[in-house]
């Protein structure tokens, strides 16, 4: 089955940083996009950041550019997120997803729209606090 793990989450002070690993398995495919979503507590899940694998394509939600960064590694199936000038209002359990239904010619503003992912992985906590 489809399978999404999550690492690289903790405790960090404000400024600090973060690498977010999501790593896919039971999954093949020429075309998809992997999301990083985050909820914080009391708050609705909220898209971060999406990649296209087959072409490299990104989004970025506008409160974490310039901070964030992602990145893939088609050999290995795994999607980075690097988190740089991490800010109390980045702590939030981070989950990614996989929108199946990518194409060559999706545009990147669906990237952060869920219903277009069909599975999700069991987050990892990212915690910014001095």
């Amino acid at each position: 089955q489809v399978q999404l793990v999550e690492s690289g989450g903790g405790l960090v002070q404000p400024g600090g940083s973060l690498r977010l690993s999501c790593t896919v398995s039971g999954f093949t495919s020429d075309h998809y996009a992997i999301g990083w979503f985050r909820q914080a507590p009391g708050k609705e899940r909220e898209g971060v950041s999406c990649i296209s694998f087959g072409d490299g394509r990104t989004w970025y939600a506008d409160s974490v550019k310039g901070r964030l960064t992602i990145s893939r590694d088609n050999a290995k199936n795994t999607v980075y997120l690097q988190m740089n000038s991490l800010e109390p209002g980045d702590t939030a359990v981070y989950y990614c997803g996989i929108d199946p239904n990518w194409s060559a010619i999706t545009i990147m503003a669906m990237c952060p729209m869920e219903w277009r992912y069909d599975y999700w992985g069991q987050g990892t906590q990212v915690t910014v606090s001095a």
